[in-house]
């Protein structure tokens, strides 16, 4: 990690390459209606319905209190893919505005599908646009290949084009998107996040940077993507499960050792440092850590390893188990009051 002059235990700061800032509410939520039996179940099922749910004063302090927790685990940058079909105006900015006022640099998208039709598929469109030209720091998100038509995933690639960043797209999760690489590799670009590819051929001709999400994959029982296979960068997200980014490099490396057991922790020690490319000013953040050293071979077998300083552009941020910048209580009250809403929304959900 790229700061010169970092002691032996502290580092610049961690970065989640892939999140989902939205579902900070989702612990505690109502079981969905039945039992779901495959991952197209779990997103019809869970994460299409808690979605759908969503308002902007929900999405405010989900984001506050994604942000918290990325702090609180040493993570200063977080890469955030949002959908909200039922609130699509205004939502980058909220999510924005609630990293900025905790803390967290975050780079925001809006997951453009034609899940709910063309015309919602515009406003996503329209969304990643105004907030890119309003000078947000994004990309262009994208749902899926599986989830658009062929015209949405050109506009979104041209779109991206159009402002000078990528489009930041789930590809291959799921069996449901097996034809993604041939649907996309005409359209991908180095500066695209391809997140997760557990289900693409060694050979497909995709341009960008792979995004692991492990302890999802697991979740969801998708599979293991092994992505040193696929020929790209990886990067390490979460898929919304938190961001403690520590923690996902030693499930990444349980995960990988399980595949082989010649593997070290250094390969997925690279991954986590992937995302410096993606945001580099985190490079200069700085994270003091309880105890030291930090080498990824310590880190792998050492749990209790906590943040006790967190430094973002030059500014504490976290200190002492504390924000500096606004209220832990007060988010984590709010919070829980608008999971209340979401949960009563879900509960009456047809």
């Amino acid at each position: 990690m790229a700061l010169d002059d970092l002691a032996a235990n502290e580092t610049s700061g961690l970065v989640c390459a892939h999140h989902h800032l939205y579902s900070a509410l989702a612990p505690g939520m109502p079981a969905p209606p039945r039992t779901p039996a495959s991952f197209r179940d779990i997103l019809e099922l869970v994460w299409w319905r808690l979605d759908r749910a969503l308002d902007l004063e929900m999405l405010e302090w989900s984001a506050k209190l994604g942000a918290l927790e990325a702090i609180e685990s040493g993570t200063t940058a977080i890469v955030d893919h949002h959908e909200s079909p039922n609130a699509i105006e205004g939502s980058l900015d909220v999510i924005a505005n609630a990293c900025a006022e905790v803390g967290v640099r975050v780079n925001c998208s809006y997951g453009v599908t034609d899940r709910h039709g063309k015309e919602s598929a515009q406003r996503g469109l329209e969304e990643n646009r105004r907030y890119l030209a309003s000078g947000g720091t994004g990309m262009v998100g994208v749902h899926a290949a599986f989830t658009c038509e062929s015209d949405t995933l050109l506009a979104a690639s041209e779109l991206a084009q159009n402002y000078g960043v990528g489009v930041h797209i789930h590809v291959a999760e799921g069996t449901d998107d097996l034809q993604a690489n041939d649907r996309l590799k005409d359209l991908s670009r180095e500066d695209w996040l391809l997140v997760h590819g557990v289900h693409l051929e060694d050979d497909h001709g995709l341009n960008g940077c792979i995004v692991h999400n492990p302890r999802s994959n697991m979740n969801n029982s998708v599979g293991y993507a092994a992505p040193h296979r696929l020929g790209l960068p990886i990067a390490l997200g979460t898929d919304g499960i938190g961001a403690a980014m520590l923690e996902e490099f030693r499930i990444a490396y349980a995960r990988l050792r399980e595949h082989d057991v010649a593997a070290t922790p250094e390969l997925p020690w690279s991954w986590l440092e992937t995302g410096y490319r993606i945001i580099p000013e985190a490079v200069n953040d700085r994270v003091t850590w309880s105890h030291g050293p930090i080498d990824p071979w310590r880190l792998a077998f050492q749990t209790n390893i906590k943040p006790q300083l967190v430094e973002i552009d030059g500014e504490v941020v976290y200190t002492e188990g504390q924000l500096t910048r606004a209220d832990a209580m007060e988010i984590r009250t709010k919070a829980a009051e608008q999971a209340q809403r979401l949960f009563a929304k879900l509960e009456n959900m047809v």
